[in-house]
């Protein structure tokens, strides 16, 4: 990649200036698994927010719900920003409730000024949680949406959340955002079930590709796999080296993250980057007068990471146990930084 020397600010984004004079302006795209972001209303018709009651053995209350959307408006306000003064473009989020609490949510103070709208559709999930878009109207504008539901032919009772997937203009051109979060890895042979989400993914990419075959794409989500896992490297073929990647084919950029042994979220001491952005041939190459990838990153702040207690140095989270502790998330969201020439 080349190397950057100087950073100015130009309206929404940064545009970074290249050693020969040439500007290019930087998108930023992030994906946030927001850790059971459920409000305190008992919903008859989603036995899984029974958890998230007040009297609940959580005791999930409202003055706790509202600790916990300043906390998430709170990371938002910071995502991307080094490069983009007004966020990410579009973020996708897992683990939601329902559309009251991505409304809930974007109204924060922290984040309210940067008018964030919402794409979202309740799925069928045992757990009541959905994903959903949240974007930046300055900045992309949504054309339309559809959502792909959990299909698995070797086992047709299990549901999960359903895949959503967005079209919009970012910067001009065409893009498509898939947000997905994959079956969990309980119960043995659960692999199998994330492989099942994997192959819908490449279904509809395959689709997209076949309509257009300079499709941009980006596939973000908590896969619950990580990128050397049979979902991702065999099953969509995400390649670790854009040099391996071809046309039709997606690109990986957070294998090489987890290589140098950078991960999303935690578990009995060992680092896990389930959180992924895949991208797609068309967004590699070096012709920047269109979008093209740039990099990637784990957001792993400080102020995300806790400093003290049991799970020193693990992602901040919302409890401990059944202990409030006034946390984020048990997950780090994840940017991908995409360039245009100007």
């Amino acid at each position: 990649m080349k190397k950057f020397l100087e950073i100015c600010v130009l309206s929404l984004c940064i545009t970074l200036v290249y050693a020969q004079q040439k500007n290019y302006t930087v998108y930023s795209l992030s994906f946030y698994n927001l850790e059971n972001l459920f409000d305190t209303e008992d919903d008859p018709d989603n036995p899984g927010d029974d958890e998230f009651l007040p009297a609940s053995a959580y005791h999930w209350t409202q003055e706790k719900y509202e600790k916990k959307l300043d906390n998430l408006a709170r990371v938002i306000s910071r995502i991307g920003r080094e490069y983009c003064p007004w966020g990410p473009a579009v973020i996708g989020v897992a683990e939601v409730e329902n559309r009251k609490v991505l409304e809930d949510l974007v109204k924060r103070p922290a984040i309210a000024m940067m008018g964030l709208e919402i794409v979202h559709r309740d799925s069928p999930d045992r757990r009541g949680i959905d994903v959903a878009l949240l974007y930046n109207p300055k900045m992309f504008t949504v054309t339309g949406y559809s959502v792909s539901p959990y299909r698995n032919e070797n086992d047709t009772g299990y549901v999960s959340r359903d895949q959503l997937w967005v079209s919009g203009i970012l910067a001009g051109e065409k893009i498509h955002v898939s947000v997905n979060h994959w079956p969990s890895r309980y119960g043995a042979g659960s692999s199998v079930l994330r492989e099942a989400a994997a192959a819908n993914v490449k279904a509809v990419v395959d689709s997209l590709y076949q309509d257009n075959p300079d499709a941009k794409i980006l596939i973000m989500g908590d896969l619950n796999d990580d990128p050397v896992d049979k979902s991702t490297r065999v099953v969509l073929n995400a390649k670790k080296s854009v040099k391996e990647v071809k046309p039709g084919g997606l690109y990986n950029p957070m294998w090489r993250l987890y290589s140098q042994g950078i991960g999303s979220l935690a578990y009995q001491g060992k680092w896990s980057l389930f959180d992924q952005i895949i991208v797609s041939y068309p967004l590699l190459g070096n012709d920047y007068s269109q979008l093209r990838f740039w990099k990637a990153e784990v957001f792993n702040k400080d102020f995300l990471i806790q400093s003290e207690g049991p799970n020193k140095g693990y992602p901040h989270r919302t409890f401990s146990n059944n202990t409030f502790i006034n946390g984020y998330s048990d997950h780090l969201p994840v940017i991908v930084y995409l360039i245009r020439e100007e």
